[in-house]
């Protein structure tokens, strides 16, 4: 008997199933990483249709923005949890990717967040970044990158200082951990660009300040941020 490759592929699904990476639900042959359930009903913001919103307002009087932008809203125990924790902690860095082309698309129809030419994602301290392996930001920043037709530059903006834990912090707790910590390497390279600022999950948004207030001081430098979600 003859056997193609859709037999073959369903043979071993059912030995090893795909696991929704939100819901944990088998995902169909068509499906990838998440399933077409959690894709209609995760908790979307849609920040990309107003310039209006809790995010754009945290950086009211700290950093003068061209737009902001989170893709989900993030809950404890909700399913957007579960998929920022199997991409930092479960090596699965191409949801990030995904997450990043999903946003990408939203954020190509945003008047100003669109006009990005650069996109740098927040990055890790050397010491995390090989105990992780991979830096999560910049899975994000690959799949906005090949929706909006940007460049992603990981070389310029460095993690200087290795930083405690921002989780049981408070704002200004978080301000001050992370204020001196991040330098430019080659400030002229990014001279004149409007850079799109990338993180995972923004909460107070002290280390998007920190990172933009530097990246703001280079001239002729015009600032976005997007992340992948914001915890409420």
């Amino acid at each position: 008997m003859k056997f193609t490759r859709g037999y073959i592929a369903d043979f071993f699904s059912l030995l090893f199933p795909q696991l929704c990476e939100a819901c944990n639900e088998t995902l169909s042959r068509q499906e990838e990483l998440i399933c077409t359930n959690c894709l209609y009903n995760l908790p979307y913001t849609n920040f990309h249709r107003s310039n209006d919103h809790i995010v754009a307002q945290q950086f009211w009087g700290k950093l003068p923005l061209e737009g902001s932008f989170a893709l989900f809203y993030f809950t404890k125990g909700g399913n957007v949890q579960r998929l920022m924790h199997h991409l930092k902690y479960r090596n699965k860095p191409q949801i990030g990717t995904l997450l990043g082309k999903i946003a990408g698309r939203q954020l190509s129809t945003h008047d100003k967040l669109k006009t990005a030419d650069l996109i740098i994602p927040v990055p890790l301290h050397p010491s995390r970044l090989r105990k992780r392996g991979y830096n999560q930001s910049e899975y994000f920043a690959k799949g906005l990158a090949e929706i909006m037709e940007a460049k992603v530059s990981t070389k310029n903006l460095l993690r200087a200082k290795a930083t405690e834990t921002q989780t049981r912090k408070s704002r200004f707790e978080r301000f001050e951990n992370v204020s001196e910590v991040f330098k430019i390497n080659d400030p002229a390279a990014l001279a004149g660009k409007h850079i799109l600022l990338v993180d995972d999950i923004m909460t107070t948004g002290s280390t998007l300040e920190a990172c933009g207030n530097i990246l703001l001081q280079i001239e002729g430098v015009k600032l976005s941020i997007a992340t992948m979600a914001y915890a409420e």
